[in-house]
């Protein structure tokens, strides 16, 4: 299964309640914070939610 790199490059102040939760969610605590997760349907949709705050790589190749 795919692994994928998730940071959080922008701050989650002044967003609403709901990216804050999946930002909290996905184990994201501040800008610059890395965290790693199993690729899966339900993972997308959260990541789809905070694309505005994050990038994500896949772990193998450091593609976008």
């Amino acid at each position: 299964m795919t692994r994928l790199e998730i940071r959080q490059h922008k701050s989650a102040i002044g967003e609403k309640k709901g990216a804050k939760q999946t930002l909290s969610a996905l184990g994201l605590r501040r800008p610059g914070h890395v965290v790693s997760h199993d690729d899966s349907p339900s993972l997308r949709g959260m990541l789809r939610r905070v694309a505005h705050l994050i990038i994500v790589t896949d772990e193998k190749d450091g593609s976008r």
